[in-house]
């Protein structure tokens, strides 16, 4: 097992250098300049051809950019990751801000779609072919295709617009006011929470019915087991595999997507502080927050592989 985590820890470090390449030069490639996007109109009239270059000069900008991408990858080895143009700070100070306030959203949504996708699945194939299968299957249909953005948009319409039962934006830390936080992220973790509940809802039946099928299940089921048993004994262990690896897809792609959640409902945390980079042109930050995003989906997909070994005895790692 040691050997394949080292070989998996090298793949990871040649990745992480492909997308540091990628994103780098993907946001020298967009149009606009991030110079003038913290000066003022009167300032960009009023400032000479030398301050401009001046500015551009403190920010490493009038650099090769192959001269500024292995400067900013060799200070990222010091903990050095740049400093933001619009923030005048650290990216890390920026997302060490609104970090917290993204996975104050994201691991809700998360612990919410395992703890209602996984027993829906369950029920839906030991109910097989009744009333509670066709709604739950529908349900789930609908939750994979709706899209979150216009969820959002319908859910602030309903219950801030017009029953004025939860709040239209905004949020507050839960140390500061418990029951207002809560209040504020009842939406926004709904609409992060609907797809993830119905794709592990419809992948766990699929793989529970395909498990349910298989020989050890029939054993047990003629040794008079009940199915209580024959279910948590025998199948849902098995059964967990694929959800498992869905389940480790999607806790990195809540903690990336949380861009759409948090620009619709404008909380500041690190999905919109990102938004706001890329318009800015804040390179410093959208890189960080993308290397960032890459070490932990890395990271937690490493986690999901090791753990079949206790899901399933029989797989071994070489």
């Amino acid at each position: 097992m040691v050997s394949y985590i080292l070989r998996r820890i090298l793949r990871a470090i040649v990745l992480l250098f492909l997308v540091s390449i990628i994103i780098f030069f993907a946001m020298r490639l967009l149009p606009g300049d991030p110079i003038y996007m913290i000066m003022s109109q009167g300032q960009i009239a009023n400032a000479t051809l030398a301050q401009i270059e001046a500015i551009r000069e403190q920010y490493g900008l009038n650099r090769p950019l192959f001269t500024q991408y292995f400067y900013w990858l060799g200070g990222i080895f010091t903990g050095d990751f740049g400093r933001s143009i619009i923030y005048q700070s650290s990216p890390l100070t920026i997302l060490a801000r609104t970090i917290p306030v993204t996975l104050n959203i994201s691991i809700p949504a998360f612990i919410i779609s395992l703890l209602v996708g996984i027993p829906a699945g369950i029920i839906c194939a030991l109910k097989r072919a009744t009333w509670i299968d066709t709604v739950v299957t529908v349900l789930a249909n609908l939750g994979v295709t709706i899209p979150v953005f216009w969820l959002g948009t319908m859910l602030i319409y309903l219950f801030a617009l017009q029953l004025h039962w939860l709040p239209v934006e905004g949020y507050t830390a839960p140390l500061e006011n418990l029951g207002k936080n809560i209040s504020q992220l009842v939406m926004p973790v709904f609409c992060q929470a609907i797809f993830p509940v119905s794709a592990i809802a419809r992948q766990m039946r699929s793989s529970m019915l395909e498990v349910m099928r298989q020989d050890y299940v029939r054993t047990a089921w003629s040794k008079g087991l009940n199915e209580k048993r024959v279910v948590a004994a025998h199948a849902l262990k098995n059964s967990l595999i694929p959800v498992v690896i869905l389940s480790g897809l999607f806790f990195s792609g809540i903690l990336g997507g949380s861009v759409l959640i948090e620009t619709v409902f404008n909380i500041r945390g690190a999905g919109l502080a990102t938004v706001n980079a890329v318009f800015a042109h804040d390179y410093p930050v959208v890189q960080a927050f993308t290397l960032i995003i890459t070490i932990f989906t890395l990271t937690v997909n490493l986690l999901v592989d090791l753990s079949y070994s206790w899901l399933d005895p029989r797989i071994r790692y070489t």
